[in-house]
């Protein structure tokens, strides 16, 4: 251990890691922050916490499970020319989820009217059913950011601290993002606009189709300069009148 800290190789290693678990982090806050605007604010907090802690443990699970996970990548099914391996069935599987979460979640923005009374009334199971949603989703974006970590990085401590500082980061990120995309209805929508093409994503990774990530993150970041204009121009229009 005194040794990593000494080992500017072990540092670099870190602040490499750190980097991309954070991006990689930004689907999985992308979600959270969308699926916890249907609860009071005051549960979506919760929700928020007990998400993230999830997918905190999920993570450090996953690393001290090493030898397992790599196995994950071995097929265990083939139809015809094509073997899927744990992690492609995982990755398919999670990916189908949040295309039809969010295709869900879309119907019921644009059909608002029909939906407006149930929303004023929460129901009780509301807040389990958020959480079993987000344990789902957590298990997916975990599995697929620990095999990345586990091909940068030799060290299991590199590995961990990593993640917890990603998680960190995304735990301070998460509650400005969520309350953003409350504040900003037309957000929402983007937002789960950008899981369905992160769906789409996984999907194409289970099938062994590669969509560069670079790709997903620019359209993404487009977007959201384009959205970020709009808003400006709406309060802009606001003042003058």
């Amino acid at each position: 251990m005194i040794e990593l800290l000494t080992s500017p190789e072990a540092w670099a290693a870190l602040l490499t890691l750190t980097a991309l678990e954070i991006v990689l982090g930004i689907d999985n806050v992308i979600f959270l922050s969308v699926i916890v605007s249907r609860i009071p604010p005051q549960q979506a907090k919760r929700a928020r916490q007990i998400g993230l802690a999830l997918a905190l443990i999920f993570r450090i699970i996953l690393l001290s499970l090493l030898v397992w996970l790599i196995g994950l990548t071995q097929p265990v099914i083939t139809i015809k020319e094509f073997g899927f391996s744990w992690r492609d069935i995982i990755l398919i599987g999670g990916g189908a989820f949040l295309i039809a979460k969010a295709t869900h979640e879309i119907h019921g923005e644009v059909e608002a009217h029909e939906e407006s009374e149930t929303e004023t009334k929460p129901k009780s199971s509301a807040f389990f059913w958020i959480i079993i949603q987000i344990i789902i989703i957590d298990l997916v974006f975990s599995l697929d950011s620990i095999i990345t970590a586990i091909g940068m990085a030799q060290d299991l401590e590199v590995m961990i601290a990593a993640v917890i500082i990603a998680c960190i980061v995304m735990y301070v990120s998460s509650g400005p993002v969520a309350r953003f995309v409350a504040e900003h209805p037309t957000t929402k929508m983007l937002a789960l606009a950008f899981l369905v093409l992160i769906g789409v994503a996984l999907v194409a990774d289970g099938f062994q189709f590669h969509i560069p990530r670079g790709y997903i993150y620019f359209a993404i970041s487009f977007s959201l300069a384009v959205e970020a204009f709009n808003i400006l121009a709406k309060r802009n229009r606001k003042r003058a009148s």
